[in-house]
């Protein structure tokens, strides 16, 4: 994989990312650089694409399960496990979404860095998939959102990142739908008037997440 793949840094981590994997960009940076785990957790990392942000939770949780709907990805994510030794936490699952989990599995922390932009024409690929939203850029985010609850602890967290152009309050709203506190704990701007948001969600209403920055 390494002779046809691009070399990412992001701190003491390497990671080798082939062509039809998605490549971290700024909004994987803004998310692991906002990313408080705690020794004791068990996480899903869904949509690891490289394995990002399941590589950095998983070198201070108890566990880390990657899903991603790409078999590239799932291949990619395992072996940059291996190469930043935390393989041996790390468990890989090719999946769509939270639904190749058993339905009594819960987990502390919930990581998303869902396919957020709006496209008219939805282009197959797999790398596609890893950014497309459909028209209004929330077609992931409302599944996502749908069925997560369920896997969720009475007191866990879910960390989900999204675009300005898919909808932020909407999402919010959603989860408060659900009896979810939901706030944005970081953010950044990008060109063409585009913000990436992550936003922190929690069961209670009187637990305040950690790690809020905004750049």
């Amino acid at each position: 994989m390494h002779s046809e793949s691009k070399r990412v840094f992001f701190k003491d981590f390497t990671f080798f990312v082939p062509g039809n994997v998605y490549e971290p960009a700024e909004d994987s940076f803004l998310f692991a650089e906002n990313l408080p785990v705690e020794r004791s957790s068990r996480i899903v990392d869904v949509g690891t694409g490289c394995g990002i942000l399941g590589i950095v939770a998983a070198k201070n949780a108890e566990h880390v399960l990657a899903i991603d709907l790409n078999p590239y990805a799932i291949r990619c994510a395992r072996q940059n496990a291996k190469l930043n030794e935390v393989i041996d936490k790390m468990d890989f699952v090719q999946g769509d979404l939270l639904g190749s989990v058993k339905s009594h599995s819960k987990f502390d922390l919930i990581l998303f860095n869902a396919p957020y932009l709006p496209v008219q024409d939805k282009d197959g690929s797999w790398l596609a998939r890893s950014w497309t939203g459909g028209k209004s850029g929330r077609e992931v985010i409302d599944r996502f959102i749908n069925e997560v609850l369920e896997y969720l602890n009475s007191e866990g967290r879910i960390l989900l990142m999204q675009s300005s152009l898919s909808g932020v309050d909407k999402t919010l709203q959603r989860f408060a739908n659900q009896g979810l506190h939901a706030r944005v704990i970081a953010s950044r701007s990008l060109p063409f008037f585009e913000e990436i948001v992550l936003i922190c969600v929690t069961s209670s209403k009187g637990e305040k997440p950690n790690g809020s920055s905004s750049n």
